[in-house]
């Protein structure tokens, strides 16, 4: 029975995977689910198993793609002991994993238009918003941010870093976009605190 479980769970991140490339290359509306299934080593039965429709899958993909730039945020942002640094390296890793080829068409462009913008937020405040509402949070512990509504700033901040991300995903090169937002950012934060 275990080795069964493992089994679908193999073929399941499998699936995920492959549909991952499928989508980042074509887009949602020229991913094919035969061609998903057929790269997948699968049967059609098989993703149906797994996958109501196409839908399902992408919505699975998307949550993966979330989940991954969520880590990588937690991750950046731990590399100091700095809270501000924290929330700027953090900031600064979402906006890298966003603008990447293999994320940008699925968490930017095809994810709200296609699954909708509730379960889009959903989604990120599962990851990437939950994580920033953490760093803020445990800034206004340590003095920082003293009057401020923590959701509002981090609906705040999230929604200039999405919109950002969505600037620099059109740009041939990001690096000097990215510099910009990072520095305004910065500002911001640094202006915000020193105004408590």
């Amino acid at each position: 029975m275990r080795r069964t479980k493992e089994d679908a769970n193999e073929t399941l991140q499998r699936l995920i995977g492959v549909a991952k490339r499928h989508f980042a290359e074509h887009g949602y509306a020229g991913a094919a689910l035969e061609a998903i299934a057929a790269e997948a080593e699968v049967t059609r039965g098989a993703l149906y198993h797994h996958f109501r429709n196409k839908h399902g899958l992408f919505h699975s993909v998307l949550e993966s793609v979330q989940h991954e730039v969520g880590e990588r945020v937690e991750q950046e942002a731990s590399r100091s002991n700095d809270l501000r640094e924290q929330l700027l390296l953090g900031c600064r890793a979402f906006l890298t994993a966003a603008v990447e080829p293999a994320n940008k068409r699925i968490m930017l462009i095809d994810g709200p238009s296609v699954l909708g913008w509730d379960t889009w937020r959903m989604l990120d405040e599962q990851n990437s918003m939950s994580h920033l509402r953490e760093q803020l949070t445990l800034m206004q512990v340590q003095g920082m941010f003293a009057e401020a509504s923590i959701d509002a700033l981090a609906s705040f901040i999230s929604g200039g870093l999405n919109e950002s991300a969505l600037r620099m995903a059109e740009l041939p090169d990001t690096s000097a976009a990215m510099e910009q937002t990072m520095k305004l950012l910065s500002y911001l934060v640094g202006a915000w605190d020193q105004r408590q």
